[in-house]
């Protein structure tokens, strides 16, 4: 089913017609800033005894910022109808990204992990855009199979095998952390687009199953998840950065240490300004910034979500799914991100959206952005056709 909207005909109308959401980009705004001051005191002496520079991984945060925001914007310009159309020629680029990373020669390696691909000026973690070209694929099948998704087993049984193969793909890379995003979105939005509840648990515990499985049968993940269980009893191996974020976290009580007066940043704390980003700013702005920074987020997800639900009534299903889609990601990695920073989770090497220093995640969330801005354009513009037409 492909979605409608209000036709513009002229150029000035169009201009006249733009609908941007103000409280989205208000929450962008505010928890990009929180990032970037985040990311500058997390790594000003990384930096500095890097380069020299105190200031080196701002400046290139900002670049880096400002990249992707041009990148929304040029998202921001293709028809949602457009992207619902091309959604299987994405999934094949998703399947062909994850399987050059695997070959020796193209795939870079970094910390024992073929994740990247070289471009010029640019590492691209390719399971970043992998994620997010697989989501768009869901949203399209949760659309044109929408009655054997909602009606048989079968109907679910093909995304679920679309997520295993994409699971197994950054399984070898290995990026267990990707693959369990990847699955826990995948199969919520299979749930919201009407997947009865019973296939769904079958399912995940069926998925849950078979992660446990490649848990026992490695010893490198094995290692990880036992550090995560007792951190303690090897706090200078495998449980290191997790002692060491427990101990920012701890020291920032209820205001924090100060903006800029961590000591868990003072190379102690691994990956501070990337995965372990959110334990210096409880260290330097204690419960109240963790607070502020989870309102930040949920109200940004509760805005998302809210726009699924506008689409959904308006009947623009694949806009629906789309922007549900995003809203999972964004909850998910973000709790990932935090649960492993507070010891909940083991570590996964995720970044928390948006905030983390990083080029690939940062690139691929912000062009997400622009087409969930487009989403809100064409939900608009189809809800004031809509009204014109009921007056008329």
């Amino acid at each position: 089913m492909n979605s409608q909207v209000t036709p513009m005909n002229r150029p000035g109308e169009r201009a006249a017609l733009l609908r941007l959401d103000p409280l989205i980009l208000l929450l962008v705004a505010a928890i990009l800033l929180l990032g970037l001051i985040m990311v500058t005191s997390a790594s000003v002496t990384t930096a500095a005894h890097e380069s020299g520079d105190p200031f080196e991984y701002l400046e290139r945060q900002l670049v880096i910022v400002a990249s992707g925001l041009v990148l929304a914007g040029a998202m921001f310009l293709v028809p949602i109808s457009v992207i619902e159309r091309i959604a299987p020629a994405l999934l094949i680029a998703a399947m062909v990204l994850l399987g050059l990373v695997l070959i020796p020669g193209l795939g870079h390696m970094v910390n024992g992990g073929r994740r990247w691909l070289r471009f010029p000026g640019l590492n691209f973690q390719v399971s970043e855009a992998a994620r997010v070209l697989a989501l768009i694929y869901i949203a399209h099948y949760c659309v044109r199979f929408e009655t054997a998704l909602r009606g048989s087993f079968g109907g679910l049984l093909r995304p679920i095998g679309l997520l295993v193969v994409l699971g197994a793909l950054l399984l070898a890379e290995p990026d267990l952390g990707a693959a369990s995003v990847l699955f826990v979105t995948g199969f919520g939005l299979l749930f919201l687009a009407g997947a009865q509840l019973r296939w769904v648990v079958a399912a995940v515990l069926g998925a849950s199953a078979a992660m446990s499985a490649l848990v026992m049968f490695s010893e490198y993940r094995m290692r990880r998840v036992t550090g995560f269980l007792n951190p303690w009893a090897d706090p200078y191996n495998t449980g290191f950065q997790l002692t060491q974020s427990l101990i920012a976290i701890g020291r920032g009580q209820w205001f924090g240490v100060g903006l800029g007066a961590s000591v868990q940043k003072l190379f102690y704390l691994p990956e501070a300004h990337n995965d372990f980003l959110f334990a210096v700013l409880a260290e330097e702005l204690g419960l109240v910034g963790v607070v502020l920074t989870l309102a930040l987020f949920l109200a940004f997800a509760w805005r998302v979500f809210a726009l699924a639900r506008r689409a959904h009534d308006a009947n623009m299903k694949f806009h629906a799914y789309l922007a549900a889609g995003f809203g999972l990601w964004l909850v998910v990695q973000a709790f990932v991100n935090i649960g492993v920073n507070m010891g909940v989770l083991p570590t996964k090497g995720l970044t928390l959206p948006l905030m983390s220093y990083g080029r690939s995640s940062m690139l691929v969330a912000l062009a997400w952005l622009g087409l969930i801005l487009r989403v809100h354009h064409e939900v608009a513009l189809g809800a004031r056709g809509a009204a014109r037409g009921r007056l008329a």
